[in-house]
């Protein structure tokens, strides 16, 4: 005669049930699902676009980044930081790409995002738009990158620190060069001006 299974464990206070998957079909002990991940879809796409520099890419880039994240969502411990999280995934694909495409050859710039960008803005401002974009493009990775996290997606230094696997004092140095380099090439600076802010 087989003994009776014993009854499953209490589940933990913020958690899923210790024996078996959650309702929402997630993995257990995997605290997201698909929809947590989904409505990070708009965040992680301006990011892309804004690293990679065109649409097509960012999009290869979100669909890689959300692959990765749904085979690796039971790594994540806090659930609140899933934009941090899924946003450091983004950048480490990102930056992945570039080594590969570098040991390819080079890249041809593209402006596409400059395009996009001027077309939804008011006629008015078209110009400027797309003068931002091109000076934003001229910025080094580096720069990019803690801009957009700070500026575009709000984070807070230590999250941006966290995204980018760094100090919090490099993403600050960083930020000050950022939009120092960035406010000279608005200006019209000269690539002389612009080279002594590394």
């Amino acid at each position: 005669m087989p003994l009776p299974k014993p009854p499953p464990d209490p589940p933990p206070a913020n958690g899923p049930p210790a024996n078996g998957p959650p309702a929402n079909g997630a993995p257990a002990n995997s605290p997201v699902d698909e929809r947590a991940i989904a409505a990070q879809v708009p965040r992680l796409r301006r990011y892309a676009a804004a690293l990679a520099g065109n649409l097509s890419d960012a999009d290869d880039l979100v669909q890689d980044c959300i692959e990765k994240a749904l085979a690796n969502r039971h790594t994540l411990r806090d659930v609140t930081r899933l934009g941090g999280w899924l946003l450091s995934i983004l950048h480490n694909l990102h930056v992945s790409g570039l080594r590969w495409r570098r040991r390819r050859g080079p890249e041809v710039p593209v402006e596409d995002l400059a395009n996009d960008l001027a077309l939804s803005a008011a006629p008015a401002d078209r110009a400027e738009v797309r003068d931002f974009v091109r000076a934003f493009n001229q910025l080094s990775e580096e720069h990019r990158a803690v801009l957009l996290l700070t500026g575009l997606e709000g984070l807070s230094y230590r999250e941006a620190a966290e995204v980018l696997g760094v100090p919090v004092g490099t993403v600050m140095s960083r930020l000050a060069r950022a939009r120092e380099r960035l406010r000279v090439l608005l200006d019209g600076g000269t690539e002389q001006a612009v080279r002594r802010i590394k």
